[in-house]
């Protein structure tokens, strides 16, 4: 039996395994057509798999005033503060600047990786907008057929505001429940070798999961009705109800799927 396993995409590794659209025109690790409302594509755009190139000249912070000398880095010399303390010590830190004891006015979260970097590429800055504090935005799931392992599904989500397309959508609806904000689910692929074996639907599934346990109480999808296979990556209305969905909107175009996370 196949072994399956699912990864988050948090670095450029994982960003890697991304399967390739099967539609070449397009290319999951360089879309940002949810990400943007307005000039999002999903076309091919080798260039954005390359980290950026640094701009010239020093950074400045938001403070920096050009009418004023340039100072070594780091806070100005307090005459008035003790050896190796700051003037206003911190009663929750020891001399060390480990924390005495947990806020317990603060919930504890888990630990979570941080960020890429500034100098990731393009597509996985915006996969990772979440890193730290809820988790990636994307996931792979990857098939072993006997010693190679090989991508073959993809799912990329996260809550409603990260994704400015899909808030577009939503207002054409005002029906939509408002509030909480849903998650959603912008897209779910899978490479044409491995259709029909149940695989984008357990992947949807791990994601729901994924996305209850961050707190969410429903996830959208916005499907293209009427759409080869091939040319979407937002799968039909029938996968979605085959995956737990109901429709929310029954538009003859553009429906709106919806399923509460218990």
């Amino acid at each position: 039996m196949d072994r399956i396993r699912i990864v988050d995409v948090t670095d450029a590794a994982t960003l890697g395994l991304l399967p390739p659209c099967t539609d070449p025109a397009f290319d999951h690790r360089t879309c940002d057509y949810w990400e943007d409302a307005d000039r999002g594509s999903k076309a091919h755009r080798p260039g954005w798999l390359k980290a950026p190139a640094p701009s010239g000249g020093p950074r400045r912070t938001s403070g920096f005033n050009p009418f004023a000398p340039d100072e070594p880095a780091g806070p100005a010399f307090n005459p008035f503060a003790p050896p190796g303390r700051s003037a206003v010590p911190n009663p929750l830190l020891d001399d060390a600047g480990t924390a005495v004891e947990e806020n317990p006015f603060v919930p504890s979260r888990p630990t979570r990786p941080a960020g890429p970097g500034s100098d990731a590429p393009r597509k996985l800055a915006l996969l990772s907008r979440g890193a730290g504090v809820v988790g990636s935005y994307a996931k792979v799931l990857l098939v072993d057929d006997g010693g190679d392992e090989q991508p073959v599904a993809y799912a990329q989500f996260g809550p409603l505001s990260a994704y400015p397309r899909a808030l577009r959508t939503r207002e054409l609806y005002p029906r939509l429940p408002q509030s909480p904000p849903p998650a959603v689910i912008t897209c779910i692929a899978t490479t044409a070798e491995a259709r029909g074996r149940g695989l984008a639907l357990q992947l949807v599934e791990t994601v729901c999961a994924d996305l209850a346990g961050r707190g969410f109480s429903a996830v959208e999808a916005y499907p293209e009705a009427a759409t080869s296979p091939d040319a979407t990556s937002a799968a039909s209305p029938a996968f979605w109800l085959r995956a737990g969905f109901r429709v929310a909107v029954d538009d003859e175009r553009f429906p709106v799927v919806r399923r509460e996370l218990g």
